[in-house]
């Protein structure tokens, strides 16, 4: 079963456009690999960081929204902590809203005794 995640990552500031792109490829083709699908990305581009974090005062933010199950993670995760490029990154698990439809119909599945 696909659960959806948000995947937000820090790269170093010092990294060229090039370089950028290749991380987010190598992390995309990652998800990929691990069975992860709907993926989106988003480059939010380089932001002064609230703290210093290994002697960096800025980062380059990028965000992946996407689904997959739940034994993607920890690869993903591990490929960022060996990362020299990645300085800081966080996984959380998005609550996805239910169309009404949806509800009626596995309150009525509930209601029907079997």
């Amino acid at each position: 079963m696909s659960i959806v995640y948000e995947t937000m990552y820090i790269l170093r500031p010092d990294l060229g456009d090039e370089q950028v792109e290749q991380a987010i490829t190598k992390y995309q083709n990652l998800l990929k690999e691990q069975g992860a699908g709907e993926i989106q990305i988003q480059n939010r581009g380089k932001r002064r960081l609230a703290y210093e974090i290994k002697k960096q005062r800025d980062g380059v933010y990028i965000q992946f929204n996407y689904t997959a199950p739940a034994t993607a993670i920890a690869p993903l995760e591990r490929a960022m902590r060996l990362s020299e490029e990645v300085i800081r990154y966080l996984t959380t698990k998005q609550e996805v809203k239910e169309d009404k439809a949806d509800k009626a119909d596995k309150a009525d599945q509930a209601a029907v005794p079997a």
